[in-house]
């Protein structure tokens, strides 16, 4: 879907920015085993939302998951178009 284009566009963005401006800088600058802890951490998160929280809280946390798997994704140089083929 063209929204994922775009979430990876806006992270292209941010990263090329300073690390004091841009959060995703400073991830990015963090290295694998700190963005891996976000993704990790954000897994956890969007399962105890699903019992926890309604569907606004649930998809807040489903946002940020999907926002840490995409600066992944841009570390490993994984981009959405092989995760859509796989999934296909």
């Amino acid at each position: 879907p063209a929204w994922l284009g775009e979430l990876a566009r806006f992270i292209d963005a941010r990263a090329a920015a300073h690390p004091d401006e841009s959060y995703t800088a400073r991830l990015l600058a963090g290295g694998l085993p700190r963005i891996a802890q976000k993704v990790g951490e954000g897994g956890v998160e969007v399962a105890l939302a699903a019992v926890t929280r309604d569907a606004d809280g649930t998809t807040d946390e489903i946002a940020d998951l999907l926002y840490h798997l995409t600066v992944l994704m841009r570390a490993k140089g994984i981009d959405w178009a092989r995760i859509i083929r796989v999934l296909r």
